[in-house]
């Protein structure tokens, strides 16, 4: 890092991703630790009726991309999808606490694992390669 350099950091996940509500599934990065890992917060919505599990790898993959990315804005994109685990329903208006690690890079792709626990007690798990991407 030459004197230059920053190490960024902000709590909106919009400062890293161009994904915008409905479609971000992160609320808040509570941690970061740039091309390492990240972790993050996510109240499911009350009065939808239903969160489809499935979302929860989206979540994963949004953290990912906040936690692989090296610049402002260079999130990734989805690319694959390895080992995923989720639970069968998930309760409105419980607050998930989301966190992912890079575990290898192969030049614009990262893989990624991922983890969503709520309170104590793990309910999804997934293994990504994310797709990176500038501005």
């Amino acid at each position: 890092m030459t004197g230059t350099e920053v190490i960024l950091f902000s709590p909106d996940p919009c400062f890293y991703l161009p994904h915008r509500a409905p479609f971000l599934f992160i609320d808040r990065v509570l941690s970061r630790e740039s091309g390492i890992c990240a972790t993050g917060e996510f109240a499911t919505p009350v009065g939808c009726g239903y969160f489809p599990p499935l979302l929860l790898v989206e979540s994963m993959a949004q953290l990912g991309g906040v936690a692989a990315g090296q610049r402002k804005g260079e999130g990734g994109v989805l690319a694959a999808l390895g080992q995923v685990e989720l639970p069968e329903s998930i309760d409105p208006g419980g607050k998930l606490t989301i966190y992912s690690r890079v575990v290898k890079r192969f030049g614009q792709l990262v893989l990624i694992e991922g983890e969503v626990r709520e309170a104590d007690r793990t309910i999804a798990r997934a293994t990504l390669t994310i797709g990176l991407g500038g501005e």
